[in-house]
């Protein structure tokens, strides 16, 4: 069991059912399994990196930032390494016990980002595949959408496409939209399956799987911490070098521990 702490990441078991329901339909629903500890540390990075964010677009005098609107949505990535908070999560036994579930014995963290909604104002994200945002072909990773806040239909929660509805399992060409700078992969009307449920809740889906989310239209905020993992290092187009990152999170089954020669 890891610890940060008071922060206790125990692993979480994965029914037979579950693992079913993900190589069948792409995704399955962890409900409520992130502690109430974890959870108070994960929303104040957030914060923090939130205010950081406002900060450094008021200076440049810009209200967006690709897929960034202030005041409105946030996608803050690539600061996993930076906060101990954030590194023990993305390293824990929970996780882990999610990636040998699905990827299987050999796991690499690949990203993590938060996305936030603002009360009242958060946009919502368009139908999309991870996948689509990397923009060519590469074997499927694994997505944790962790929500650190109660998520409803109101405050903008995810709605994920099951392989079945989908018409597909496979990465598909995307097209950005004007205005809001989504990509846009499914053009169909199905509304989707909407992830419910209370704060530690983790949606656990593939690269490949559909997804979407609604405008926050309550009066709190709502924030998702998204950890991302792959069976293999993923590369840019060319072959040559790393898309983002391959940090071994798993070998044969068991847990590389980054931690151990620090």
């Amino acid at each position: 069991m890891t610890e940060v702490g008071k922060m206790v990441l125990a692993p979480v078991t994965i029914t037979e059912e579950q693992r079913r329901q993900y190589q069948e339909e792409g995704y399955f629903i962890l409900e409520g399994v992130i502690s109430a500890e974890v959870l108070e540390g994960l929303r104040a990075e957030c914060d923090r990196l939130v205010r950081q964010k406002d900060e450094e677009l008021a200076r440049r005098g810009v209200e967006s930032e690709g897929i960034t609107h202030r005041g409105s949505r946030y996608f803050i990535s690539s600061h996993g390494h930076d906060s101990e908070t954030l590194e023990r999560f993305l390293f824990s036994d929970l996780m882990a016990s999610i990636c040998l579930a699905t990827l299987g014995p050999d796991a690499y963290l690949f990203n993590e980002q938060f996305v936030v909604k603002r009360d009242r104002a958060g946009m919502r994200f368009a139908w999309h595949q991870d996948s689509g945002y990397i923009g060519h072909p590469h074997r499927p990773y694994l997505s944790c959408w962790c929500a650190l806040d109660d998520v409803s239909e109101e405050n903008g929660t995810v709605y994920i496409l099951p392989y079945s509805r989908a018409g597909t399992r496979e990465w598909t060409p995307h097209r950005k939209e004007e205005g809001s700078n989504d990509l846009v992969g499914y053009f169909g009307d199905d509304p989707g399956i909407p992830v419910v449920g209370p704060a530690g809740t983790i949606a656990v889906f593939s690269s490949v799987t559909f997804h979407r989310s609604g405008a926050n239209t309550s009066p709190h905020l709502r924030r998702i911490y998204l950890a991302q993992y792959s069976a293999e290092p993923i590369l840019n187009k060319e072959g040559t070098a790393l898309w983002h990152w391959a940090d071994p999170f798993l070998k044969g089954g068991r847990r590389v521990d980054p931690f151990v020669s620090r």
